[in-house]
């Protein structure tokens, strides 16, 4: 007769190779819950950003629409306000640095020959050791086979759109977030109530949606006065220089410093690209880097984990391993919010008790996990008991 995997009896003393079993099932569940997860957030990435973008975009707005409600407007009247107006000023923005981007493209080909000329030189001196090289073994400059190249198309706009499927598919994502967005200022309670029955026995829900919108809007308000500082700086310094359009280029290489890892080079390239066509000493070349690199480490070192850090509150080593991680899902709009996406899964732990080994791992100070937490084998076989007659109840009923 064969021996039954499981006791049969709920309150029976649990084997070994049960507990076993039992941790071995429950980590093969948790990595194809995780891996799921993820191949969601892959293929379905449009669906992510957009819902994503919107509840963050929400979030911001609904203290202006708890003020108008105050003076008596009704919610739907001033949240279609509220979004009308900042649709307005981001359409007047573009307008207004569109006729710099086009003189930018126009002076593409001066840019190209300004660097041909500078690297004139260098390029001579390789082609002479090319030159020698090739005296010294005749035989290296035949080629014996015929060799094809396939020029490959760079990955960069690749990784830009990456996330939105296309430029087509970022512009649908722009023009349904605002909508969802409306959508969710105006039924907000009724949202509340829902997420509350859905998830209120397992989750907090009024404290994880205060908490994610202290860390949504301490992120943003944080990043926006980081940003000013640094664009005030770069104002005053390339204004200081001469260089033509310094105000509005020292705008954009101010913001463009937030940007984790690949900030500071698009920073610096940004004001290095308009000085070549202006200046022909070294001197201007210099102070504008200097500028741009000490910007970002006192913004890294300072600025950031003064303003943002203390309101995300997550670890620098968690908040590298997240900016790594969503910049490799959804691209350069994965760069931009990989920290308030990590410090969102921190929330979630936060708020389940359950979690709290997934918390410390991202937090910057871990707390004391209490004793029904520890996942020792104890633990395991005080809990398999429990499980079982929980269950054999359950299916009794």
């Amino acid at each position: 007769m064969a021996t039954p995997l499981f006791n049969a009896e709920p309150d029976a003393t649990p084997s070994p190779a049960e507990n076993a079993l039992l941790r071995r099932v429950t980590l093969f569940l948790a990595i194809l819950v995780l891996g799921a997860l993820v191949a969601f957030c892959y293929f379905a990435s449009s669906l992510c950003i957009t819902v994503v973008l919107a509840a963050f975009l929400a979030i911001l707005i609904d203290p202006l629409v708890a003020r108008f409600e105050r003076w008596r407007c009704p919610r739907s009247i001033s949240s279609a306000l509220i979004l009308f107006a900042g649709i307005s000023i981001l359409a007047l923005l573009s307008y207004a640095y569109y006729g710099k981007v086009t003189d930018f493209i126009d002076y593409v080909p001066q840019y190209a020959q300004r660097v041909r000329d500078a690297i004139a030189p260098i390029t001579q001196k390789i082609e002479k050791v090319q030159e020698s090289a090739s005296t010294l073994t005749p035989d290296a400059g035949k080629k014996k086979v015929t060799e094809v190249r396939v020029r490959e198309t760079p990955n960069w706009p690749d990784f830009l759109v990456r996330g939105f499927g296309s430029v087509w598919g970022g512009m649908i994502i722009a023009g349904v977030v605002p909508f969802l967005t409306f959508f969710m200022l105006i039924r907000k309670q009724q949202m509340e109530g829902r997420f509350a029955g859905i998830f209120g026995d397992r989750l907090d829900v009024m404290a994880f949606y205060d908490r994610i919108a202290e860390m949504v809007r301490g992120f943003v308000f944080g990043n926006l006065i980081v940003g000013s500082l640094m664009a005030g700086i770069s104002v005053a310094v390339f204004v200081g220089l001469g260089l033509r359009s310094g105000a509005a280029i020292g705008i954009a290489s101010g913001l463009l410093n937030l940007i984790p890892f690949l900030g500071v080079l698009l920073a610096a390239l940004l004001p290095l690209m308009a000085a070549l066509l202006q200046f022909d000493t070294a001197t201007p070349y210099v102070i504008i880097s200097l500028t741009v690199l000490l910007l970002h480490l006192i913004s890294a070192n300072i600025l950031i984990p003064k303003f943002i850090g203390s309101r995300v509150k997550i670890g620098p080593v968690a908040a590298t391993i997240g900016i790594l991680f969503w910049g490799w899902l959804w691209g350069a709009i994965g760069l931009l919010l990989a920290i308030p996406l990590t410090a969102l899964i921190k929330i979630i732990a936060d708020c389940n008790p359950s979690l709290i080994h997934v918390s410390n791992l991202l937090a910057e100070t871990p707390r004391p996990v209490p004793d029904w937490a520890q996942y020792g084998g104890n633990a395991i076989d005080r809990a398999i008991p429990f499980l079982r007659r929980r269950f054999f109840q359950r299916a009794r009923t």
